[in-house]
């Protein structure tokens, strides 16, 4: 037993060192490619581990499945009491939303997913789905990282010290206002503001081992995950023990200002917290099913560009049908197609009793950057009697949004992608819409509650944002990205998706998510590169968005067949069969430096000599096993090692060094 003295090693302390350090290396898990990818990825499965062990229980027979409270109740639907263990953060007065579902493997090998969407797949066709394999494809979206990580670690102090639990020592005389709404940047707004928060991004300081020596880490990742600045860090480590009477009033006050940021008044929207824009989405899915009314049969209308968080949920409907809108080169929508299908089904009635109740579109394209014109798309969708859902999780911390002025009945998005990586999201409805009983609501709010801290850095994250004025993000998203844009439309043997001129009068619609494709050197090889030469985190393969990728690029049909073959069965050579691009993506962090430094190392990389099997994988779209740097996956496994040490060690000497800083 580790015996911490309560005066001088303080576990909520000790708690914030760890998170802060996970949030120095924070990317997304298992599809990244940078290192920083690569470390947090490693951190959230030694959390599965840590669990286990303060169970006691085999990791070779059981599993354990992070979920909020919502899924975790679905969980208990499917098995006796006696077949399984429940480890919640609440149970140890800690409000991170974490409940830990731990069964035996081969009990959930017969369970259907509850949830569809991003994250849980291997492979998706127009007509079907290869899952991933257990544990990930219960863990629908992109899951609470950093608040599963906080989650381990408490549990390890808990087993390895004299900690029992977590309870707030808070007074009560402070203001939840002056938590929120106060910080070090008062007077500051605009490029000022930008330029202070890019000294200030949880990250910038780490240097990282490359080819040419360490350098610090470049994020252009953010599409997938954005990093967080440390005003937004400081609310998690201030409510992290925020006493129980207060949690309330943090509740509305964070409502009052997501509804002021997006313009939708709480007298005409429902604000529900979820845990991230896909179960937000399967949320509705499963409230729009129960209003079903009448003798229709329902038809939703989405698009090949949306996200497979905004596509799959509605194929798993029961008696629903799904209709996906083409789109261009470009990644723009044939508005009068949705309009001629729009009126065919509810005008004209030329499909008997089909009728199209809902078109869900994604606000912007996380493939080709490109931005939906939602205010022509409302406007259509209602002349037919039809509803609007809008994806908004690439939309919403890079564009202002209006739900009101332009007509949004459903609007979704994730705090990870605007700056608030603590595993919380938002599901806003129009109020009277659906036949939502109070109970109904109330169920569906505590399991979102739960996660105190997510939702008080997403009100944060809200709060900075308008304070820099989303047109000057606007504006400056647009000056990197045209000239990202110019320095790769130079290039030779380079094939860009989406609009490439900076002068064509769609640019003004194209956000700064660029996705490309060398003709010589294979997609992953491209990024893995990027990563060991220059140390910038960027994605490769297909962003949860096959059905698109593999119409821009043109796969053929027999090879889609074969390639879905290969990952029913041989899984690790499906993974280089697979096509697939690279696409960077742009963040408030990220400046010209950042950007010149991409263009200068994917020359480096587009001119070296390759052997001629790579040049094949390349022209092909496949993947790549090869690797660069014989040397810099060896540093790189040590920088992952010292990483994790500095998260999870239960080193008496560790944990009063991350106690004291």
């Amino acid at each position: 037993m580790l015996e911490l003295e309560s005066k001088q090693y303080d576990p909520y302390l000790i708690l914030e060192k760890s998170v802060y350090s996970a949030l120095q290396t924070y990317s997304n898990i298992h599809r990244g490619t940078g290192h920083f990818s690569m470390v947090t990825t490693e951190l959230f499965e030694i959390a599965r581990e840590i669990v286990l062990d303060y169970l006691k229980l085999s990791k070779k027979e059981y599993t354990v499945i992070f979920c909020s409270l919502r899924r975790l109740k679905l969980f208990e639907g499917y098995f006796k009491p006696d077949k399984y263990r429940i480890l919640s953060s609440s149970d140890i007065n800690l409000p991170l939303g974490v409940n830990a579902f731990i069964v035996r493997k081969k009990a959930l090998i017969s369970i259907n997913n509850f949830d569809s969407g991003g994250g849980i797949i291997k492979y998706v066709s127009p007509k079907s789905v290869i899952l991933s394999d257990i544990p990930e494809r219960f863990e629908a979206g992109t899951p609470s990282i950093n608040n599963v990580i906080c989650f381990a670690r408490a549990l390890q102090l808990i087993k390895h010290s004299d900690v029992n639990n977590f309870s707030p020592n808070y007074d009560d005389n402070f203001s939840i206002k002056e938590i929120l709404y106060e910080d070090n940047y008062s007077g500051k707004s605009g490029e000022i503001l930008i330029k202070e928060l890019r000294k200030v991004w949880i990250g910038h300081e780490i240097r990282i081992p490359t080819g040419h020596g360490l350098q610090s880490y470049t994020n252009l990742d953010n599409a997938a995950t954005t990093p967080t600045f440390f005003p937004i860090w400081n609310i998690f480590s201030k409510v992290l023990k925020i006493p129980f009477n207060k949690r309330i009033e943090l509740l509305e006050e964070v409502r009052t200002i997501c509804a002021d940021f997006l313009d939708a008044p709480i007298k005409d929207y429902e604000i529900i917290f979820t845990s991230n824009t896909t179960e937000s989405i399967n949320i509705l899915a499963s409230l729009i099913q129960k209003s079903f009314i009448g003798n229709f049969e329902p038809v939703v209308v989405n698009s090949l560009l949306d996200h497979h968080s905004n596509e799959l949920p509605w194929r798993y409907v029961p008696n629903l049908s799904l209709i996906r809108l083409f789109v261009d080169d470009d990644g723009f929508l044939d508005l009068g197609e949705l309009e001629t299908i729009l009126k065919e089904y509810n005008h004209t009635k030329s499909h008997k009793n089909k009728r199209i109740f809902l078109v869900s579109m994604c606000g912007a394209s996380n493939v080709v950057g490109s931005f939906n014109d939602l205010k022509e798309i409302s406007r259509i969708t209602h002349k037919y009697g039809a509803q609007l859902l809008v994806d908004g999780a690439q939309m919403v911390a890079h564009r202002s949004v209006s739900l009101s002025k332009i007509g949004i009945d459903y609007f979704a998005f994730s705090g990870h992608k605007m700056y608030a990586p603590f595993g919380s999201g938002v599901l806003v409805i129009r109020k009277n819409l659906l036949q939502i009983s109070k109970k109904m609501l109330e169920k569906i709010n505590s399991s979102g509650e739960e996660n105190l801290v997510g939702i008080a850095t997403l009100g944060k994250a809200f709060l900075l944002l308008k304070k820099i004025g989303m047109n000057i993000i606007e504006q400056e998203e647009r000056k990197l990205t045209r000239i990202a844009l110019n320095g790769l439309t130079d290039m030779s043997d380079i094939e860009i998706y989406g609009i490439q001129d900076t002068n064509d009068e769609r640019f003004l619609r194209r956000g700064g998510v660029i996705s490309f494709s060398l003709k010589k050197v294979p997609y992953n090889l491209v990024a893995r590169e990027l990563a060991e030469h220059s140390g910038i985190g960027v994605r490769s393969g297909c962003f949860c968005a096959h059905l698109l990728v593999k119409n821009l690029i043109g796969i053929h049909p027999v090879r889609q067949f074969f390639a879905k073959l290969y990952m029913m069965f041989i899984p690790t050579l499906g993974a280089i069969y697979l096509p697939g691009l690279i696409r960077m993506s742009l963040g408030l962090q990220n400046d010209e430096n950042d950007v010149k430094l991409f263009l200068e190392t994917l020359e480096m990389i587009k001119n070296k000599k390759r052997a001629r099997i790579v040049r094949f994988l390349a022209s092909t779209h496949s993947g790549s096993g090869f690797r660069s740097h014989p040397l810099v996956p060896k540093q790189i496994k040590t920088f992952i090692r010292k990483s994790i040490k500095k998260v999870y060690s239960i080193d008496k000497a560790n944990i009063i060094l991350n106690a004291t800083g």
